[in-house]
């Protein structure tokens, strides 16, 4: 969640910022320009008020033009600024350089024709600081109410573009530490919504795989969040109480039905002596029975199995199912079935009397439905951070319809209903396995049967 909600906070963020640095932006621009377009219109202003002078027509105006020359001339030569005096002819009052002349078309000669109209170029066209337009501003000479001339500064807009670039990386500077610092905010808020979900869900996956004694801490994050890992514990007890009692009746149940079932079976006994021997109606009494106390007893060991907690440990589970084998192997040459093992040197944490108990129901399955002559397989095998037994049989296997049933309490396929068995062995297998962080799953054989797989962690559970 963490992967969709940063992103969305980051992107919505930078957009924020970049709604506010575009006009900052277009502003510094803009106020630069129009600090220069003021200092050439007061450099406009002053060298009008000469050039009226001249105009005026009075004894001494060749020596006020020379003194216009002269100061136009010194404003070029210290700004670098071209700078001219032209009568409405575009012939020139004072220019300097000497050779230069009222641009003939464009911005600038647009600009010069307001001028002759009275209207100063105080708004002239933003330049941006990839363009390397000049800047030209005009301000009108005026007399007795008439203009008379226009006063023209052309300045190159280098050192303009240069201070807007360097305003622009400024604001560009504050807008990345602004991002790398909304970053960082939007790391923490998303960690601290998103950790009471992190932890229910860690908790979630630990109650579905059957530690249900898990619960969620108390953690920080939003009240409704907060509210509901309360919510959740509140749930979780509840199933736990109910789960609880289920298993209690089922063990008080399978523990108080035997004896009752134990005087029926013997009261059997004694009323077979009273029958003809090989009476065929005993026989199938006493059979149904006996599946009755099997079924109990597995019911009993089904509801221990969910009670009891896993004592884990670090086990070599090679060796483990070495000794079970061998324990199995009287009765597989018994039933003519090969019982072979694929020994290697495996670690895991598991409860070993666990394991044993579900790898015993496990092999004990497969020698069932192996017919003789066929051969059982058991192999120990890492992956990763796992370690597995492998039970490969050599019975008919299961349909894929099957294979979806297969493990559900009680459930037998209808081809092996006369296979002696409760169908609660493998419900027994998953249940001791759960119990510490392992599981079991079912494929199937090659070429031919089922293949069972146990699976138990390597790692410590502290890790």
């Amino acid at each position: 969640m963490s992967s969709r909600l940063l992103p969305l906070l980051i992107v919505l963020m930078a957009g924020v910022l970049l709604a506010l640095g575009f006009p900052l932006a277009v502003s510094v621009a803009a106020a630069e320009q129009q600090r220069v377009v003021v200092d050439r219109i007061d450099d406009t202003a002053r060298v009008a008020a000469l050039a009226q002078l001249v105009a005026e027509g009075r004894p001494g105006t060749g020596e006020r033009r020379d003194l216009l020359e002269e100061e136009l001339t010194r404003y070029h030569e210290v700004y670098g600024i071209r700078v001219g005096v032209f009568y409405r002819e575009d012939e020139a009052m004072a220019r300097a350089p000497g050779d230069w002349t009222v641009p003939a078309a464009g911005e600038g000669r647009q600009s010069f024709r307001e001028a002759l109209l009275g209207r100063r170029s105080d708004d002239p066209e933003q330049i941006w600081p990839w363009q390397s337009r000049r800047l030209i501003v005009d301000s009108p000479v005026v007399r007795d109410g008439d203009v008379v001339a226009v006063v023209v500064t052309d300045s190159p807009s280098g050192q303009m573009r240069s201070r807007i670039l360097t305003g622009w990386l400024v604001i560009a500077a504050g807008e990345a530490a602004a991002m790398l610092l909304a970053v960082g905010a939007a790391i923490r808020l998303t960690g601290w919504v998103l950790r009471p979900v992190r932890v229910l869900d860690a908790v979630t996956h630990d109650i579905a795989t059957g530690r249900m004694n898990s619960r969620v801490a108390a953690a920080g994050g939003p009240p409704e969040l907060r509210r509901l890992a309360s919510s959740f514990n509140e749930m979780a007890d509840n199933v736990e109480d109910v789960l609880e009692q289920q298993r209690a009746f089922v063990a008080d149940a399978s523990h108080q039905l035997r004896n009752p079932l134990a005087a029926l079976l013997l009261r059997i006994e004694l009323l077979a002596l009273e029958l003809p021997t090989g009476n065929e109606e005993i026989a199938s009494v006493r059979t149904e029975g006996r599946r009755l106390a099997q079924v109990l007893d597995d019911l009993l060991d089904l509801a221990l199995a969910e009670h009891t907690p896993a004592d884990l440990r670090l086990t070599d589970i090679g060796e483990l199912a070495a000794e079970r084998v061998a324990a199995w192997r009287a009765l597989a040459e018994e039933k003519g079935v090969r019982l072979t093992e694929h020994r290697a040197a495996v670690t895991a944490w598991t409860d070993p009397i666990a394991l044993s108990s579900a790898l015993d129901a496990v092999i004990d399955n497969a020698l069932k439905f192996t017919p003789a002559g066929e051969e059982v397989t058991v192999t120990v095998a890492r992956n990763g951070e796992t370690s597995m037994i492998v039970i490969n049989d050599g019975g008919p296997g299961l349909t894929d319809d099957e294979m979806g049933r297969i493990g559900d309490r009680f459930w037998r396929s209808n081809r092996h209903q006369n296979v002696k068995g409760s169908g609660l062995g493998l419900s027994i297998s998953h249940a001791l396995l759960a119990a510490g962080g392992g599981s079991i799953g079912y494929a199937h054989g090659e070429p031919r049967g089922l293949r069972v797989t146990l699976t138990v962690r390597r790692s410590s559970p502290g890790s």
